[in-house]
């Protein structure tokens, strides 16, 4: 609890603007890594609306201030910020640069260029009004309690996880670098920086990382901004012919690329750093971060950890299942996502979540990014849906997975279990697609949504998401959504499959499973993709309309509630494992 009461807290950031001359600020809800997971320290956005989504954006004026966010969490800015003091908008449907285009005019706005990226700053960049880059940014300036930048220990990544060294994936870069005429890349994203280095922390909450930057060069050699005292003793083997510097030190080395031709993400790096190394009289080369892609395709060891640590997850999502089917009436959401990473950490690898786990009875299941909180969630009750969707850290891999289930005693709605079944045909459509090399996400989304469109129904969010080795839940550069990415998806990596439906103060469903690109087992005249399904649990055969199922969807999911009694029955104890035996049993059109 900050010291500063919510309500007071415009007016000091308004007071310090008039300090600096502007009209006006900028702020978006990322850190200087421009990352979706940020730090305490860095949770501005949260602090000063109470909005404590992962994706957002405030404009604070003199006389007016709205708020920002996307389609997952439209009623979660609605309940969390005080429309007396914002307005609350779709960030899509209502977008930042038409607000201030009416509400704007003739005004400067100030923003921090340590947390503003190039591409977002032209989208809003208009004739009608003017944006200026602050030495000191307003909210960190009144925020008297704001906490201490995070200090966790560089732990070693072994290669036993990673399946190769630091200094061979060095030096793959670095003859990308010269290839493309380049003297050196600036590694802005604190997860590239991890898969670089064979390195993993605690800065920030669910995402194993270290909050640095680093400078790579096309001779391999790398230069890393943390505190040498971070370092562990295992970790040392990582930072053979690597330059630990001080953070501090940061500036005064990209003024020394001068002359330089020196490679950046737009979408991953400050404009701190492109105004840097523009004054300092470097060539900027803007493209994508050349570890994203590697990053992404899993290696041999990657993909059989990936594999190995969906067991005991899916081990302790079925327990869980088991344990909700009969006790989990008269619990809080709360306390039941405490139960399931209890069941979890019975694993000895398990380091944690990979995101706060979205437990959701009845109407908050149908928010997407609904997070439930002490004091403010609901209990399941009898005849109610509940949605869990979660996933954890293992030293060998990333884990993601939903479930929908009805907390009977009663038959479920057949409203209920039609659109169940049509999410169902959804998430078992995209899981059998095989598909020509070169083939993009944005391709594939429209399978997953096919069997809710012949219904007139639909979901505002993307079908799937990249998820990274042990490290980020949400990796690109891969997606599977309606909005175009020009990524095809290749040969390991791992996507999520987890089409949904939302009917507002109802319920919600979403099914999701994570899915692993690898050849097709068919002959073709061209290479073709297909996936293999990660994780096993049952669906809920009570919210099942099987008359609704293809025979070869119906066969899809048999066989896949075979494959998770063979892999996951014999890590339970006998109770659980005759529940899995009855979840699991063949369903009959």
């Amino acid at each position: 609890m900050s010291l500063i009461p919510l309500d007071k807290r415009q007016a000091l950031v308004r007071h310090e603007l008039d300090a600096s001359g502007v009209d006006g600020f900028l702020l978006p809800r990322g850190d200087e890594f421009l990352g979706e997971y940020v730090a305490p320290c860095a949770e501005r956005l949260a602090w000063l609306t109470g909005f404590t989504g992962s994706a957002g954006l405030a404009i604070i004026l003199r006389e007016t201030a709205a708020v920002f966010s996307d389609g997952r969490y439209t009623s979660q800015l609605q309940d969390q910020v005080d429309g007396a003091q914002w307005e609350r908008l779709h960030l899509t449907k209502q977008p930042a640069a038409e607000w201030l285009a009416h509400n704007a005019r003739g005004l400067k706005i100030g923003y921090d260029p340590k947390l503003v990226g190039e591409a977002q700053l032209n989208t809003l960049t208009s004739a009608d009004y003017s944006f200026v880059a602050l030495d000191r940014n307003p909210v960190d300036a009144v925020w008297a309690d704001q906490p201490a930048p995070p200090e966790s220990a560089v732990q070693y990544h072994p290669e036993a996880f990673s399946g190769e060294g630091s200094l061979s994936k060095r030096r793959k870069i670095g003859g990308a670098l010269r290839k493309a005429g380049q003297e050196a890349m600036l590694v802005c994203d604190p997860t590239s920086l991890a898969w670089l280095l064979n390195i993993r922390g605690d800065d920030v909450p669910n995402t194993p990382v270290i909050l640095a930057f680093g400078i790579l060069h096309q001779d391999a050699s790398l230069e890393v901004f943390v505190d040498i005292s971070r370092v562990s003793p295992d970790a040392a083997i990582s930072f053979r012919n690597v330059s630990v510097l001080p953070p501090e030190e940061l500036q005064d080395r990209l003024k020394a690329l001068s002359g330089q031709v020196v490679r950046f993400d737009p979408a991953q790096t400050s404009l701190w750093f492109i105004q840097t190394l523009a004054e300092a009289g470097a060539t900027l080369a803007r493209g994508n971060d050349l570890c994203a892609l590697p990053r992404a395709c899993k290696n041999a060891t990657e993909q059989e950890g990936a594999r190995k640590v969906h067991l005991p997850d899916s081990a302790a999502l079925c327990r869980f299942l088991h344990f909700v089917s009969r006790e989990g009436t008269g619990l809080r959401e709360t306390m039941l996502a405490e139960i399931l990473n209890g069941f979890r950490g019975a694993s000895e690898s398990y380091h944690g979540e990979s995101f706060p786990a979205i437990s959701a009875v009845g109407p908050n299941a149908a928010l997407p990014h609904y997070r439930a909180l002490p004091g403010q969630d609901l209990i399941l009750q009898p005849n109610q849906v509940y949605l869990i969707d979660s996933g954890g850290q293992y030293d060998a891999g990333t884990t993601d997975v939903t479930r929908t289930i009805w907390n009977g005693p009663d038959a479920p709605p057949a409203a209920l279990c039609e659109a169940f079944t049509r999410v169902l045909k959804g998430n078992i459509l995209l899981a059998r697609a095989r598909f020509p090399q070169g083939t993009t996400g944005h391709r594939l989304d429209a399978l997953a949504r096919y069997a809710l469109w012949q219904a007139g129904l639909d979901y505002d969010h993307g079908t799937g998401h990249g998820i990274g080795s042990y490290l980020s839940v949400h990796e690109g550069p891969q997606n599977i959504s309606s909005v175009a990415r020009p990524v095809a998806l290749e040969e390991g990596m791992i996507v999520s499959d987890e089409p949904g439906y939302y009917l507002p103060g109802s319920y919600g469903i979403r099914l999701e499973n994570l899915l692993l690109v690898k050849a097709a087992s068919v002959a073709s005249q061209a290479p073709f993709l297909e996936f293999e399904v990660l994780g096993f649990a049952p669906f809920d055969r009570r919210l099942i309309m099987a008359s609704l199922l293809e025979p070869e969807e119906l066969r899809w999911l048999n066989t896949y509630h075979q494959d998770t009694l063979a892999h996951i029955g014999p890590l339970l104890d006998e109770d659980d494992r005759n529940w899995l035996v009855d979840a699991c049993a063949p369903i009959t059109n």
